[in-house]
């Protein structure tokens, strides 16, 4: 029960995130990238701290130093990303983006010895060619955006592989203020380095921004850490791609984005690579059936 306990809440996840580039774009009207980064994690801290206030008491250093740690790499993936899409199509970003869900369980085998999931490993890989398909363009040559995305895409993998070690042992939601409080303080200086430290007041910009700040960032990332102490870092990565495929559904919603026969084929195949992960159960299941 609380395997699915924890999936729910990373589907859940993946939802808010994909309605977020709606967001995000409507939000960029008004807003540099660096404003907005900066602005939604401060949201997002602030939003977490007044609603789980007496749980913020007495936090011990290791849960400090750990959201720390989280939040750098956040603040660094979502910068890497940031830039890369500077030089790169919004398609080929998104891609190599995406390409941290192969990259997660490689990375937990080098670092940790994790064996790897053949499961897993094959609905990572069914998941990027997914996601291939809903990224439409793919011209041109490789460029400085692409190498930033895909650093991005490390980051990323970085974060979801030590969000589910430090939970095992820290509280999720001290965790997660520390963690956006840190990436807030890196926002800050550097949009204060850039000189953008003015926000223009612009109704519909500025409630994107705060729908960013509360949902995509403090109650988004705050499931994330929660659920993920219930389910591995490879199926955590691939349940949370789906966000490629809520976003093509809410962009379909709200801005009447035109989707084609290919991009509709890749929603399928992620679809697909989550229920391999989940068959994975299924034989285990008939395994200890046949043993008795």
């Amino acid at each position: 029960m609380r395997k699915y306990i924890g999936e729910i809440g990373l589907i859940i996840v993946a939802i808010i995130w994909g309605s977020g580039f709606v967001a995000t774009a409507m939000t960029l009207k008004a807003y540099t990238p660096y404003q907005s980064m900066a602005a939604r994690f401060l949201i997002g801290a602030v939003f977490l701290a007044i609603i789980f206030h007496k749980q913020l008491k007495g936090i011990p250093r290791s849960t400090l130093i750990r959201g720390i740690i989280l939040g750098a790499i956040l603040y660094v993936a979502f910068a890497l990303q940031t830039v890369g899409l500077s030089y790169t199509t919004p398609s080929k970003n998104a891609f190599l983006t995406a390409v941290n869900v192969i990259a997660v369980p490689f990375i937990c085998y080098v670092l940790f010895k994790q064996r790897l999931d053949r499961f897993e490993v094959i609905g990572a890989v069914l998941t990027i060619i997914g996601i291939g398909l809903l990224s439409v363009d793919f011209s041109g040559a490789i460029n400085i955006g692409d190498v930033l995305s895909l650093l991005c895409a490390f980051a990323f993998a970085f974060h979801i592989i030590y969000t589910g070690k430090f939970v095992e042992t820290e509280r999720p939601i001290p965790l997660t203020v520390i963690q956006f409080s840190s990436a807030a303080v890196i926002g800050f200086f550097v949009i204060l380095f850039r000189g953008e430290m003015y926000f223009p007041v612009d109704l519909t910009p500025l409630l994107s921004l705060i729908y960013l700040g509360v949902f995509s960032t403090g109650i988004a990332f705050f499931l994330q850490t929660y659920a993920q102490q219930f389910v591995s870092e490879t199926k955590a990565a691939i349940i949370l791609s789906t966000e490629a495929v809520w976003g093509m559904f809410f962009s379909i919603l709200i801005i009447n984005e035109i989707v084609s026969f290919k991009m509709a084929v890749g929603a399928m195949i992620i679809i697909v690579a989550i229920l391999v992960t989940e068959l994975k159960q299924r034989v285990l299941f008939l395994r200890r059936t046949a043993l008795k």
